[in-house]
């Protein structure tokens, strides 16, 4: 006979959208945690700027020369997966080349109707071991897809997109800790206790309850000032309450149950009681309201960074993304904000998935009649 976690995992598997949510999530999660590792651009916050290339097609491919930066150190690989590798050259988009004794030749690109006056370059100047025509090719130019296309700055969107999923998954995961800390404590307390405790702590549940969330975190972004950080708190500070009222009204439902009295009558404590007998209880419904707050959570910090109290730029945000590009939604380059809009839709909508396949899942009811 298999135990509850194997009767819970097995009645999940049998909700393929869930399961397929919860794939892609932990697929955006792996490509959150590789980050620069697996970005065409490797710099930090993927901020490589090439104003002449803004607003290319997806797939357009274009050739650059580098030309050396000194003073950059070579980072170690944990640190570029983290905060990238600054660029030790600077990169300018080339249509064509020639050599022509010890200069190089090379025409920059200015747009696709346009072309640039050739620019001298001494080829010591820019690679200096570089013997051969062969060797200066190889070591000094290369060739850049822009696989999603490039937004009004030149940057590379497949970067920035794939960039911001840390943005949203870490707010996401740091405003649910947040909120399970408060929610749970407050919310036990109060089914636990009861009386002035219950009537006090759901007095604060219904005065927050009432206010907006996106108002209401808008005035902590306002007291704690803006910022990546500061985000995380305001989150989670406006979505305890759903957490709470969960626990309290689960707690309640508990406490008189047989465990709990027989653990009283052995002279357990209090808080061993709520901590020990009846939070492991209760922690099927939790991790469903958690995956649900996890969802609300990703559209509330978007919904700051389009209004600019989210991450602040250049960090790349999927909010701050279309807040740039929404204008260009009625005319040819409409990706540019389809695309974030498409990964919150997705990342959102597999969270709300994965939300409704554990509850299905943890409801004691339906297992009972499977069985």
């Amino acid at each position: 006979m298999s135990s509850p976690s194997g009767k819970i995992w097995k009645k999940f598997k049998r909700n393929k959208l869930a399961v397929a949510g919860m794939v892609f999530i932990c697929l955006l999660s792996a490509m959150g945690i590789l980050g620069y590792l697996i970005m065409p651009d490797q710099t930090p916050m993927a901020n490589t700027m090439h104003l002449q290339l803004s607003k290319k097609k997806p797939g357009r491919t274009f050739m650059f020369l580098k030309t050396p930066v000194q003073g950059i150190e070579q980072v170690g690989l944990f640190e570029k997966m983290l905060f990238g590798q600054p660029a030790d050259y600077k990169s300018l988009p080339i249509t064509d080349y020639r050599f022509s004794g010890d200069s190089l030749y090379v025409r920059p690109y200015i747009g696709d109707e346009a072309k640039g006056d050739e620019t001298a370059f001494a080829r010591q100047a820019i690679c200096r071991e570089c013997g051969d025509q062969a060797t200066f090719i190889r070591k000094t130019m290369y060739e850049q897809t822009f696989y999603l296309g490039s937004d009004i700055y030149g940057r590379d969107l497949l970067s920035r997109l794939i960039l911001g999923i840390r943005v949203s998954l870490s707010v996401g995961l740091m405003a649910v800790l947040i909120s399970l800390f408060i929610g749970v404590g407050l919310g036990a307390l109060a089914g636990y206790w009861g009386g002035r405790t219950d009537a006090s702590i759901s007095w604060l549940m219904n005065v927050v309850w009432s206010l907006p969330s996106l108002l209401l975190i808008i005035a902590i972004s306002f007291a704690l000032g803006k910022g990546f950080w500061q985000i995380f708190i305001a989150v989670g500070l406006s979505t305890w309450v759903d957490v709470a009222r969960l626990v309290r009204g689960q707690v309640i439902a508990l406490k008189e149950v047989e465990f709990v009295e027989a653990a009283r009558a052995l002279g357990f404590g209090h808080a061993r009681i709520i901590v020990r007998h009846i939070l492991p209880n209760i922690a099927g419904p939790v991790l469903v309201v958690a995956s649900s707050n996890f969802a609300a959570a990703i559209l509330l910090e978007t919904g700051l960074s389009f209004l600019g109290f989210g991450a602040q730029p250049p960090m790349p945000s999927w909010g701050s993304m279309i807040k740039e590009h929404y204008g260009y939604i009625i005319m040819d380059a409409a990706y540019l904000a389809i695309l974030p809009g498409l990964a919150i839709m997705l990342t959102v909508y597999a969270f709300n998935v994965l939300a409704i396949g554990l509850r299905d899942a943890f409801d004691v009811k339906s297992q009972g009649a499977s069985i």
